[in-house]
């Protein structure tokens, strides 16, 4: 992709002497003299001093070896992504994941990834999150999303967003229109919660506790479609989630999510695993690299940076 003069300039540079770069190109040294010469001229400057022992590079010479090699790394990186999209073509992903990001979250990421790339089948297992790890860790499947109080062992961590624990609730609810939710307040409406084990169910149960609030769960389920359907159509009713669990869902039917002001509710984070140390295919590259910048987009959405945040 160079021409000659540069690619003459680079072998000189590198080799460091015109006959070693005359037998690296098994070009003439005084063909590559020429061009050498030819390229100073045009740029105004010496590239190289010349000793007797070599030839080395001057200050200028420097910069532009700099910048030859670096549009060469491009170059392959290039050619790298286009044979990448070519192996991209067929290709199955296996993901895992938790039953709240089952509900909204990767049925819409695997839409959005397929517009692009329609040729890639996608295997979703859904289970617990002690089954989830176990998945991640035995490499039985590609990638995982799974919420966690800690850093799971044994498994790469892609990135990870902090996900604190939200009310869902109807935009007619008496509680839509408060700034603050305390736990207290919910006492007065039927809750829907997940089943106990849960890490949102541990760590609301933990803030009634600290709370000294009893709440008796109107609705406790292991399926977050119907706690999401409670809300809907059971009057007063309210459920905790995430908001990524309800990323585009919510809006789509104009749910409202509201903080509760706890700060147990916010030791979570979502985190994106791969089995560790484990080849990744093209494809699995990108929808990983989608699924990243698709949802640290949407968290900054919903909770700006602070040096965004209005004033």
């Amino acid at each position: 992709m160079l021409n000659n003069e540069l690619r003459y300039f680079l072998a000189v540079a590198t080799t460091g002497s015109l006959s070693q770069a005359s037998q690296q190109l098994y070009v003439a040294s005084s063909a590559i003299s020429r061009q050498i010469h030819k390229l100073e001229s045009r740029m105004g400057v010496t590239l190289f001093q010349r000793h007797a022992r070599g030839m080395v590079l001057t200050d200028a010479g420097q910069i532009l070896a700099n910048h030859v090699r670096k549009s060469l790394r491009d170059m392959d990186n290039a050619v790298a992504e286009i044979q990448g999209l070519k192996a991209v073509r067929k290709a199955l992903v296996r993901l895992a994941c938790t039953d709240g990001m089952a509900f909204d979250l990767f049925p819409g990421l695997i839409a959005r990834f397929r517009r692009h790339y329609p040729s890639v089948s996608f295997d979703l297992q859904v289970g617990t999150a002690q089954a989830v790890a176990e998945w991640v860790r035995k490499g039985t499947c590609d990638a995982a999303c799974q919420f966690s109080l800690a850093p799971e062992r044994d498994v790469d961590i892609v990135t990870s967003w902090p996900a604190p624990v939200l009310l869902l609730l109807h935009p007619g609810h008496p509680l839509a229109q408060q700034e603050k939710i305390a736990i207290s307040d919910l006492q007065d409406y039927p809750v829907a919660l997940p089943e106990s084990g849960t890490t949102i169910r541990q760590l609301f149960d933990l803030s009634c506790r600290l709370a000294g609030t009893f709440l008796e769960p109107a609705l406790s389920c292991n399926n977050f479609a119907t706690l999401y359907g409670a809300t809907r159509q059971l009057s007063g009713a309210v459920t905790v989630c995430s908001h990524f669990s309800v990323l585009w869902r919510a809006k789509q039917d104009g749910m409202v999510l509201k903080p509760i002001d706890s700060p147990t509710l916010s030791q979570r984070t979502l985190q994106l695993q791969t089995p560790a140390s484990q080849n990744r295919s093209a494809a699995l590259n990108l929808f990983l690299e989608e699924t990243v910048a698709t949802l640290t987009q949407a968290h900054h959405s919903h909770f700006p940076p602070a040096s965004h945040a209005p004033k």
